[in-house]
């Protein structure tokens, strides 16, 4: 099962990759979430998102059982899930317009960018979530990453659509 486990919480070994695991962890993400997209549309991003994140918290818990380190650096299934957090508005928006996704590029390059310092900046509650100390926490902050980047992909899409009119 630990086998299992290693291989969900290191995103299929991505974790291993040096340096900054967790970028690599979050680029890894964006073809998976162009495929989820292109395969079901939002529907299906937003389920591979739930299923990521239980088995995700599943496969954390069971990876760090017994060890002093809550957060090892090789565990980036929580990078996973909150880069398909952050890319969550534009998924949306490309189905629900018919819209090819790959035409939002932009909001993927600032969806990445924006998830990438809100995790590793930690502000407010991303912080209080990495500081618990348990497998939720690991994969809390990224969440909370995940949905303060895409507020901002939705904010910044809104002043430039709507406000600019480009």
């Amino acid at each position: 099962m630990k086998g299992w486990a290693r291989l969900i919480a290191t995103a299929g070994g991505v974790g291993y990759l040096r340096p900054a695991p967790g970028t690599w962890g979050s680029l890894a993400a964006l073809p998976l979430a162009w495929l989820f997209h292109v395969i079901g549309g939002f529907p299906l991003l937003l389920l591979a998102t739930i299923a990521g994140f239980a088995k995700g918290w599943w496969a954390t818990a069971e990876t760090t059982r017994g060890s002093d380190d809550h957060d090892p650096s090789e565990i980036v299934i929580d990078e996973v899930v909150g880069q398909f957090i952050a890319l969550l508005p534009l998924s949306y928006a490309a189905w629900a317009h018919g819209l090819s996704v790959t035409a939002l590029w932009p909001g993927w390059v600032a969806g990445f960018a924006l998830f990438r310092l809100f995790d590793i900046l930690k502000p407010g509650p991303v912080g209080w979530a990495d500081r618990r100390g348990d497998a939720l926490g690991v994969m809390l902050d990224d969440v909370i990453a995940g949905v303060f980047a895409g507020l901002g992909v939705m904010l910044l899409a809104g002043l430039w659509h709507g406000v600019l009119g480009l």
